[in-house]
């Protein structure tokens, strides 16, 4: 009778142990979906898609890569230029992955990997605004899963977005981007400029007086001086290598037209140089995260004010960061980021 009892118990914890080892194995098969390609038309190419964009011109590619699998939270990514590329959102695969966030890298049409027709009619902030739906009904992209987040000159296009088919987005991320091109330029030249040395910005004007821009001379001033301040806030030689590689690929053409050559604003005939929406902010519904960094090219102080502007903002200031604080205070950006996805996803957003 003992033996049988010792028996039964055996058999009964062999039995629940392989239940325990099934229900887990069945949790980490859940778990491990997010990267499950299996069964989707993009599994080919790792999640990469290109996607055809009619315009007046004709139909051109565009290239866009999956990254992850979530129905319920998935992040457009718009770059910044115009001309950059996708390249410089790399930093996203550190964070978003391991809090299962589904995001979509996109090269704008004219940038490094997509199609580039290069033809300056179809460079309009009215075009790309298009451009960017029809990617969203390419990817089935939803009002109930749907976030765009565009950094720099991609947070001019996802705000031109959101003001025409802001009924299709969960939540919008404006990143190191102002509403006013001339509020952009006015802070560039009257608090960012005078804090180069005197002689560093005589000589960067300059150059700019006389249109020499292509002058190494120029770049280098910009580079040693500008850019370590207030573009990326780490010396030169530890410049992350997405950043690198987005700027070897930028497109120099669509970039000076629509921003001009001058970091000081968008000066000369950049048909960007004029545009404003701060009047129109206050029709913005959808919750809205505005990031700035201190140190930025955009004033942090504008960007909070845009973010109590529209009707559900939240702001996110990066203290250590600049214009790429996806970089120079990566944390803070990544932890806000992610804080703004999930609270609108479990419904806390306040």
């Amino acid at each position: 009778m003992k033996t049988n009892f010792i028996l039964l118990f055996i058999v009964t914890t062999l039995l629940l142990s392989c239940s325990e080892k099934q229900n887990a194995s069945t949790e980490s098969k859940s778990t491990s979906s997010y990267f499950d390609y299996s069964n989707s038309e993009d599994q080919l190419t790792g999640g990469i898609k290109m996607i055809p964009i009619k315009t007046a011109k004709g139909t051109f590619n565009v290239y866009t890569k999956r990254v992850g699998n979530n129905p319920k939270m998935r992040v457009l990514l718009l770059h910044g230029g115009p001309g950059g590329t996708h390249e410089a959102f790399a930093a996203f695969d550190g964070y978003l992955p391991n809090e299962e966030i589904e995001y979509i890298y996109y090269d704008q049409l004219d940038s490094y990997y997509s199609d580039k027709p290069n033809d300056s009619t179809l460079w309009t902030t009215e075009r790309f605004v298009e451009e960017v739906e029809q990617v969203r009904i390419a990817l089935n992209l939803t009002k109930d899963n749907f976030y765009l987040l565009g950094h720099s000159w991609g947070g001019i296009l996802a705000m031109e977005y959101a003001l025409k088919y802001q009924d299709n987005l969960k939540g919008l991320i404006i990143s190191n981007m102002m509403m006013s091109a001339p509020a952009y330029g006015k802070y560039a030249n009257e608090v960012l400029g005078p804090q180069l040395k005197p002689e560093i910005l005589k000589e960067i004007k300059d150059l700019e007086a006389k249109n020499d821009f292509n002058n190494p001379r120029y770049s280098e001033l910009l580079m040693n001086h500008y850019y370590t301040e207030h573009i990326l806030r780490m010396p030169l030689e530890k410049w992350p290598e997405p950043i690198n590689r987005m700027f070897k690929h930028l497109n120099p053409n669509i970039y000076v037209y629509m921003q001009g050559h001058s970091e000081f604003g968008m000066t000369g005939n950049a048909t960007l140089k004029n545009w404003d929406v701060t009047s129109q902010l206050k029709t913005i519904k959808t919750p809205t995260l505005v990031i700035a960094g201190t140190y930025d090219t955009m004033d942090p102080k504008h960007m909070e004010w845009v973010a109590n502007e529209v009707q559900n903002g939240r702001y996110l200031l990066c203290e250590k960061g600049s214009h790429c604080s996806l970089y120079d205070d990566q944390k803070t950006y990544f932890t806000g980021l992610i804080k703004f996805i999930k609270d609108i996803n479990n419904g806390s957003f306040k």
